[in-house]
């Protein structure tokens, strides 16, 4: 099939086929396609508009962006492609960057640790002028800086150590104490935080010091595993069996708060009436879920816009010490976290 589609398919039009089409040199049909045509005739340019148009010839637009020394790409290397948190951060960063000209090409770890530098690579030869990070951030840094070739950066939710770079992030320790404040108010009494292994990853590491920095908070933090279902399901059983008062549980995203639901459904709990769940991530079928997921939204959208924006400054030109963003994320409660 594929050698059927090669012999079908029609042969890529050149700037030779134009020249050669309209008389001319490859030199003159380069000059016309790069708006230098105040160098030429109107008869010649007349030639190479319809030579261009009889044989729907479309430039290369790696080509030309060599040619003028910039690419106006972008690369965007995100850990995980599934998670709703990078999908939502890739749709606000490719906004600010299309409105600013330039585009984005995407490469997906899948989780994958050791792919980083392979990535970085990739992109590195499409001539990208910047990246935006959002990636496991366990390879050496030597390896890292010697893909990136001195291209600006932006990290987007997690640190690297030794990188002094800009950093965008929602703000960990707000969201788990707003967290902790809800589902007190609520009534809930001892508490347990779910996250994903840490793993040297900033943004988990930071919610889980945020959450044994609480004062007088009744609650431990444990670590799960897609692997380890059972586990997940014998710490819920244990934490409704020791609590005083109905227990809670806060997710540290939105790939744990669905396995959390999966452990609830399993042990024929209600969410909200048997035990509480509030999520870090907002999605769109929280609401849909149960009672409804209560959740703390993050400003993903101006996150993704944000990181954009301080890569394209960087990438101008500018020349400032290494900023730190945090944005607040915003409480969004629904049945979850509503004793029955």
């Amino acid at each position: 099939m594929a050698d059927i589609i090669r012999k079908n398919a029609a042969p890529r039009v050149t700037i030779a086929d134009v020249a050669r089409h309209a008389g001319v040199s490859k030199a003159t049909v380069s000059r016309f396609l790069n708006h230098r045509d105040t160098l030429l005739s109107p008869e010649i340019s007349e030639r190479v508009a319809a030579a261009v148009e009889a044989l729907s010839y479309t430039p290369s637009p790696m080509a030309q962006a060599l040619k003028r020394g910039r690419s106006r790409l972008v690369g965007l290397v995100v850990a995980d492609i599934t998670n709703p948190y990078s999908v939502a951060v890739l749709s606000g960063a490719e906004q600010a960057c299309r409105r600013a000209g330039f585009l984005m090409m995407l490469f997906n770890l899948g989780n994958d640790r050791e792919r980083e530098s392979v990535g970085l690579r990739i992109l590195s030869s499409y001539q990208v002028e910047g990246f935006i990070l959002n990636t496991m951030g366990l390879e050496r840094e030597a390896v890292v800086t010697q893909a990136l070739q001195g291209r600006p950066v932006v990290l987007v939710d997690r640190l690297r150590q030794g990188m002094d770079v800009d950093f965008v992030s929602l703000d960990n320790q707000q969201a788990i104490g707003m967290c902790v404040r809800h589902l007190t108010e609520s009534g809930y009494g001892e508490f347990l935080l779910v996250t994903e292994p840490l793993d040297g990853i900033s943004s988990r590491q930071e919610r889980v010091a945020a959450f044994e920095a609480l004062q007088g908070v009744r609650g431990k933090w444990m670590e799960t595993r897609p692997d380890d279902h059972a586990g997940l399901v014998d710490a819920l059983r244990a934490l409704r069996r020791q609590a005083r008062r109905p227990p809670a549980l806060i997710a540290g995203n939105a790939v744990v708060t669905m396995r959390i639901v999966a452990a609830a459904a399993e042990l024929g709990w209600q969410l909200g009436r048997d035990i509480g769940l509030v999520g870090i991530d907002d999605t769109l079928w929280a609401p849909y879920v149960g009672p409804g997921i209560s959740a703390v939204a993050q400003p993903t959208d101006a996150l993704g816009a944000l990181a954009a924006q301080c890569l394209i400054e960087r990438m101008e030109g500018l020349d400032t010490a290494a900023r730190a963003i945090r944005l607040p994320g915003t409480l969004v409660a629904r049945g979850s976290t509503r004793l029955a």
